[in-house]
């Protein structure tokens, strides 16, 4: 009853200014200290706030055309977000939106028979992706989880701590993940274990291998990529909604995973370089120690020169599997599927784009903007759009080659124009099948039946209502010839009945 609580003091205060001691008066002073912390932080966010807002205004500004496609992109995005009911697919595809936006939007292209397989699939490898970035885990302790890590995904209590953030949150809920593989058809098991198996033994292999040429490098991406390609390919045959020649079919789809990790690397040069407590070096050593006598000089100043020369010889080189890229989407049939494969490998050519010759690349993580990456997402519904995509950001990438003073240069000229070929081929084909598709086509837009049917209904209740329209203008209601009104009421009825019939059929003849 007597006792009194110790007064706060500054020692309780979690924001304690280091030149504060323990007394009531102290304990103001930190007050004071919190409140004006709090007080910059609140200004600092909002500054950084505006400046965002003002950024994306001025981005708008220069670019009215990508408002539209944000816009229904923005709607693609709040989809992806509308959990399934069952607890652990929801939880799957929730944690896919924290992992990947921009997948989790994609994924959204494929048909519901494919959908939660592809879900699966990129979690599985993105939790064996975790372990191998994991660069805590001590070597001995890393290479069998890698190597066993394809067995782990049958057990249905298997968890672990590693990686960082949302990566963290993923492995320790990974028997959700778990619970819906399980539930997943046997030949989508089957395609996922063995490509998990496939992939974990090679990034086992490169562990302590440092990729040195560029052999190394395409193999290297092979496992971490090249397989992801390798086994959509399996699933899209296994689901029956494209021929069965897809599994198995290793060489086209494994240059579509190529491609895409390749620019990856190429992109995230600075962040692996960086990356504690212990870089990531994936840039091959006979491609760099042409420009530098280490990997890690190329991010310094007075190296950039050097810098944007080695990045544009590995972008020439990724532009190399392009063309077989082109071979495997004209063989996709299913439109879905087309969706899904292409927005990535156009994403890819754009960011490659907009990364050669960049030397921001070696400041930071360089981009495409926001709503250049809407229109894309917009327009990769058939292999036209596709090949338009190509074919433009080739066409970027040729007017930023100067082979004058890049050694590369010509090299890198002789892939784009490679590709723009391709490219050229493809959009004239594809144009030519539209036009005879529109010429065989025998029905006429809703919006012309529509019209012709209003048109000629307005003409039928005119010729059936002549008496009547004749006394709202003043005119003898009988001061028409009987004969001529009789055939106007008849000929408009069949004219109606015929507009009716074409609005139904819509065939034009």
């Amino acid at each position: 009853m007597g006792s009194r609580s110790p007064s706060r003091t500054a020692s309780s205060c979690p924001w304690r200014c280091p030149a504060v001691r323990s007394s009531r008066a102290t304990t103001t002073t930190t007050c004071a200290y919190v409140r004006a912390c709090a007080r910059r932080s609140f200004v600092r966010s909002f500054v950084d706030a505006q400046q965002n807002i003002m950024g994306v205004l001025g981005t708008l500004l220069h670019h009215p055309g990508d408002v539209i496609p944000l816009v229904k992109v923005k709607r693609m995005a709040d989809k992806a977000k509308r959990l399934p009911k069952e607890k652990n697919l929801a939880y799957c595809y929730d944690v896919l939106n924290k992992v990947s936006r921009s997948f989790a939007i994609v994924i959204q292209q494929l048909d519901e028979e494919l959908r939660d397989a592809v879900c699966v699939f990129y979690l599985v490898l993105r939790a064996l992706d975790t372990i191998e970035d994991d660069m805590a885990i001590p070597i001995d302790e890393k290479l069998p989880q890698l190597l066993e890590f394809y067995q782990y995904i049958y057990d249905p209590a298997y968890s672990t701590n590693c990686g960082e953030k949302h990566y963290k949150d993923l492995m320790a809920n990974y028997p959700k993940v778990t619970a819906v593989f399980l539930k997943l058809k046997k030949p989508y098991r089957e395609v996922i274990a063995d490509i998990t198996r496939r992939m974990g033994a090679g990034m086992a292999k490169f562990i302590e291998k440092e990729v040195m040429t560029m052999e190394d490098f395409d193999e290297y991406c092979h496992y971490v990529a090249g397989l992801v390609g390798i086994g959509l390919s399996n699933l899209w045959g296994a689901s029956k909604m494209e021929s069965k020649e897809f599994i198995g079919e290793e060489k086209l789809s494994n240059a579509m995973g190529l491609f895409l990790q390749k620019t990856n690397i190429i992109r995230d040069y600075l962040e692996d370089i960086q990356e504690l407590p212990a870089p990531r070096m994936f840039w091959p050593r006979s491609v760099w120690s042409k420009y530098a006598k280490e990997l890690d000089d190329l991010q310094h100043e007075e190296n950039r020169e050097a810098a944007v020369q080695c990045m544009n010889e590995l972008i020439t080189n990724a532009l190399h599997h392009s063309l077989d890229c082109m071979k495997y989407m004209a063989r996709i049939k299913e439109a879905s599927i087309f969706r899904f494969c292409a927005i990535p490998q156009v994403m890819a050519i754009a960011t490659l784009a907009e990364c050669y010759g960049n030397e921001n690349v070696f400041r930071g993580v360089v981009k495409i903007r926001r709503g250049l990456s809407a229109r894309i997402m917009l327009k990769c519904n058939n292999m036209l759009e596709f090949a338009t995509g190509f074919k433009y950001f080739a066409n970027q990438l040729v007017h930023k080659v100067q082979p004058n003073k890049d050694p590369n240069g010509e090299e890198t000229l002789r892939a784009i124009e490679a590709l723009e070929e391709v490219c050229d081929k493809i959009i004239a084909e594809e144009s030519e099948k539209m036009h005879i598709a529109r010429v065989n086509d025998d029905s006429l837009p809703m919006s012309t039946r529509m019209l012709l049917w209003f048109l000629f209904g307005g003409y039928f209740t005119y010729a059936w209502r002549l008496e009547e329209v004749r006394e709202s203008l003043g005119v003898n209601r009988h001061a028409g010839d009987p004969r001529v009104d009789t055939f106007q009421r008849w000929f408009a009825t069949i004219c109606f009945i015929i507009i009716s019939l074409l609005v139904i059929v819509g065939k034009k003849r």
